[in-house]
């Protein structure tokens, strides 16, 4: 089977950075030094000293896993809804024209604007699903999700400080974000699927900012600046943070927005913890707000809201 290779990454490809002087407060420019250092190259952080409880992580994979591996017939009672809420199937996303269906599973959420959870303001936003049948996914989905939602506060704060802005520039219109969490699930690719298969396949993340927990299994791939594909393996006790396309276009393309894909080749079930961060549905992604209104755009202004809505009608079959 000659699945999709990489190369091992050199340890300076993809930074290390120790993020818990940014939270408690202690040196945050310095950390905010390094966060725009890396943003303008590959795009790709992992950070230690985030501060979400090993045990929060471990509970948050055992309910996922308790969902993914149960019959179809209970995942389809929270089959997803139009407004991405609930279960992906297998082949329900595809990220670019030119590829096979992706293997995943997800279990999607977002941010509970209500007592409810129900705002439905935009078509990426209304009430949650929650499986009857597995009463405790509601309390550690919502627990994690706000732990690690909390983690990419404090980047944007920290990118807002790298780039010279005050310190709530990216987080001034964030009361009623439109982010969204995810358990993903990879299957263990067989030899048959072949070497175009692909758990998701090679793509740029849509939004501002993803969080990515990884479990030991490792298949993150991340292509360089050489265009050759990287491995990103699992580091103990770190996240992967990412730059999404709305913060490459907030930025001009001073922070890189880098394709990745997933190649599970290990002969085991996988299991990924994401959160998006994407501020509130009207948030304007204009460069000239960054850089000046003198400033030349490569990109007019959208919102937030109107770019999602167009890059997720593009990915996912159920919207077609």
């Amino acid at each position: 089977m000659g699945y999709a290779t990489a190369k091992t990454i050199d340890a300076d490809v993809i930074p290390v950075i120790d993020i818990s002087p940014l939270i408690d407060g202690s040196d945050p420019v310095s950390v905010a030094r390094k966060l725009h250092s890396a943003s303008k190259g590959l795009g790709f952080i992992y950070v230690k000293g985030h501060g979400i409880p090993e045990e929060v992580i471990e509970r948050a994979r055992e309910v996922a896993f308790e969902f993914f591996r149960a019959p179809e017939e209970l995942k389809a009672t929270v089959r997803i809804t139009g407004q991405h809420r609930g279960w992906l199937a297998r082949g329900g996303a595809k990220m670019r024209d030119d590829v096979k269906a992706d293997l995943k599973e997800s279990f999607i959420w977002g941010y509970e604007n209500g007592a409810d959870g129900a705002a439905d303001d935009h078509p990426l936003r209304g009430q949650n699903l929650w499986p009857a049948a597995i009463p405790d996914l509601r309390e550690v989905a919502q627990e994690y999700f706000q732990l690690a939602h909390q983690v990419a506060h404090h980047l944007m704060w920290g990118f807002a400080i790298g780039l010279n802005l005050p310190e709530n520039f990216f987080l001034r219109t964030s009361d009623r974000p439109i982010s969204r969490a995810s358990f993903v699930y990879y299957p263990a690719q067989p030899a048959s699927l072949g070497e175009e298969q692909f758990g998701v396949g090679p793509h740029t993340d849509f939004g501002v900012l993803t969080v990515l927990c990884q479990d030991a299994v490792g298949g993150l791939q991340v292509e360089d600046a050489n265009g050759e594909w990287v491995h990103a393996p699992p580091i103990e006790g770190t996240l992967v943070v990412n730059v999404g396309d709305l913060l490459a276009r907030w930025t001009d393309g001073e922070y890189k927005s880098t394709p990745h894909r997933v190649v599970n080749s290990s002969g085991k079930e996988r299991l990924s913890l994401v959160v998006a961060y994407d501020p509130n549905p009207e948030t304007a992604i204009d460069a000239r707000e960054v850089f000046g209104d003198g400033h030349v755009v490569r990109n007019e202004p959208i919102t937030c809201g109107e770019y999602l809505e167009w890059r997720f009608a593009k990915a996912f079959s159920y919207r077609k």
